[in-house]
């Protein structure tokens, strides 16, 4: 959602359609990279979707896959203020760090 944020103010969002994103990766790093561009993708290029909330339904931490779902709507400038366009995803800097009480992720994207 910090990606969307960048985007567009997502409170003036309304999740009147729900999208589904299927991903899968060869190991965590391009899991999350492959997650993030194919929802960056329904923004800028597929249904120009811009979700309110994305809420992960599977993770699969083995098989590298990962399901999810979207509530949002058709991103608009006459109601949604246009922010920073958002390029790209990178691997640069990229950091997934796991322990048993909570998981941080750093990634960089391309504006």
């Amino acid at each position: 959602m910090a990606m969307f944020g960048y985007m567009t103010d997502t409170e003036t969002v309304e999740p009147t359609d729900t999208i589904e994103v299927e991903s899968e990766g060869e190991d965590l790093e391009s899991l999350l990279f492959h997650f993030l561009d194919d929802w960056l993708f329904k923004f800028s290029a597929d249904v120009f979707f811009i979700p309110r909330e994305v809420k992960v339904v599977h993770l699969d931490r083995m098989g590298f896959k990962i399901r999810s779902i979207g509530w949002g709507e058709e991103f608009s400038l006459n109601k949604h203020p246009q922010g920073t366009e958002v390029k790209a995803i990178t691997y640069s800097a990229m950091q997934i760090r796991d322990d048993d009480e909570k998981s941080e992720i750093l990634v960089i994207i391309d504006i």
